[in-house]
């Protein structure tokens, strides 16, 4: 064999050797790292085993000495005669028969499943983990619930809500009377803390008036008496009659004339017109605009009397009838009252019968 061959061959024998002793270096790491208590990578430092490495990293986690892993006494195999390598062959140079590379040791059965834990993929799990920490969402608590726990009546009190239907009855019962369809409504914002009371008494107040915002009273008269004012709403749903065009002053009103509209009088003037037969007839007073709500001041009612007409006043008594003339003071229509000056000046209320005839009761 040539000189070239031989350096050839030696040139590739030293590369072959330091490639078997890193790979048992690296085997033996991560044994160690995986065989390690605590999970800690162990890596053996010079001239050391890994059994070594590794009994001094559990000591350390557990605080107690590391024993001597090698009990027999004897040195611990260099990196390189472990690869398989001739250290005599080395140091003399000469060609030595090329040592077949030995296989590996199977790993353990617990070493193989601790590396495919290890190298297994981490997120999967931690969002299992994750969902399995977070706790089960608690369900909210209704409207409904939390509403009725804020407004429960403390043992003693007066419930709120029996002084409001008290109160919402006894309107109800004093709008039946009024034309088209009333509707009466109570807020229920009023002071709390009232004595509980077995006897409510609702009033209207003085002053106010069963139409449109108004006032509605709720007393206790019992060992604990209390008052309390209620805010109150009263509608009243009807036609009332516009004109449906314009109407110039002294023009008299025929059906046509109106126009039928439907809406909440309380919102609209006192003397506003829902019959159509008080307007029919009448005479306006002054130029009405179209679409304006008619109301009776507007008009002059063919059985009227007006402010400064001369009316003939008549008195009837059983067997006798009185009769004189006089000056009216105010509009007024048949049925109403209106005073009447007479001639000797003495003031008088009568009864419009037509447009030219009031009457005096006795």
């Amino acid at each position: 064999m040539t000189g070239s061959a031989l350096r050839s061959d030696n040139g590739r024998r030293p590369h072959a050797r330091l490639a078997f002793a890193l790979a048992a270096a690296l085997w033996a790491c991560a044994a160690t790292a995986l065989a390690a208590d605590d999970g800690m990578i162990v890596i053996p430092g010079r001239g050391e085993s890994a059994e070594t490495a590794l009994a001094n990293a559990n000591a350390a986690g557990t605080g107690r000495p590391a024993g001597n892993p090698n009990p027999g006494g004897m040195p611990a195999t260099n990196a390189v005669e472990a690869a398989g390598a001739n250290p005599a062959a080395i140091a003399g140079g000469m060609p030595a028969a090329r040592p077949q590379a030995p296989l590996p040791a199977p790993a353990p059965a617990g070493l193989a499943a601790a590396m495919r834990t290890a190298l297994a993929p981490r997120q999967p799990a931690w969002r299992a983990n994750t969902a399995a920490a977070a706790p089960a969402a608690r369900p909210l608590p209704a409207a409904g619930a939390s509403a009725a726990a804020a407004v429960a009546t403390p043992p003693g009190q007066q419930d709120p809500d029996t002084i409001r239907r008290t109160a919402l009855a006894f309107l109800q019962q004093q709008i039946a009377g009024l034309p088209g369809k009333p509707a009466a409504s109570v807020a229920s914002s009023f002071p709390r803390g009232l004595a509980a009371c077995t006897t409510l008494e609702p009033f209207l107040p003085t002053g106010a008036r069963l139409w449109g915002r108004t006032t509605v009273g709720v007393r206790c008269a019992g060992e604990r008496p209390w008052t309390v004012y209620l805010q109150a709403k009263v509608t009243v749903q009807a036609t009332y009659y516009a004109a449906a065009r314009q109407i110039a002053p002294g023009e008299v009103l025929t059906a046509a004339d109106l126009v039928a509209r439907d809406g909440d009088l309380t919102l609209l003037p006192l003397a506003v017109i829902t019959d159509p037969s008080q307007a029919v007839g009448s005479t306006a007073l002054a130029r009405v605009a179209a679409g304006l709500p008619l109301r009776q001041d507007m008009l002059k009612s063919a059985a009227s009397v007006s402010a400064g007409q001369t009316v003939r006043v008549v008195a009837a008594g059983p067997g006798f009838t009185i009769s004189a003339e006089g000056s009216a003071l105010a509009n007024a229509a048949p049925g109403q009252s209106v005073r009447v000056r007479m001639a000797a000046g003495q003031i008088v209320t009568a009864i419009v019968k037509d447009a030219g005839t009031v009457e005096i009761p006795l």
